[in-house]
């Protein structure tokens, strides 16, 4: 598969900070028992608007982009349900940030 290196570069930085900065906004404004609660859905929501700033600062299609962040995603559910929640985190933004450098390398549109 080719892959543009410098877009899954930019891709893994952005995706990065986006959850990062989504992460902190969540917990300075949502109680703890949010998470607890609806962070099944806070959580994937969550990492969909990031998915999504990554993908229009990188300048890719939406939906090529947000199938690349369920798919992404799915290693991050696993982790989570073994307890090791952020590290599920990383290993998804690398999955991503390797599929936004395969639609840049692809030049997939919409």
């Amino acid at each position: 598969m080719k892959i543009s290196t410098s877009a899954a570069l930019r891709a893994g930085i952005i995706q990065l900070i986006a959850v990062g900065v989504l992460a902190l906004i969540s917990r300075l404004l949502l109680p703890h028992a949010a998470f607890e609660s609806f962070g099944w859905l806070i959580g994937p929501l969550a990492w969909v608007v990031a998915a999504t700033i990554t993908a229009l600062a990188v300048q890719l299609p939406l939906p090529p982009s947000w199938l690349g962040a369920v798919l992404a995603g799915i290693p991050s559910v696993i982790a989570t349900v073994l307890g090791a929640h952020w590290l599920g985190a990383l290993i998804a933004i690398v999955c991503f940030a390797l599929w936004c450098g395969g639609l840049a390398a692809h030049r997939i549109t919409a």
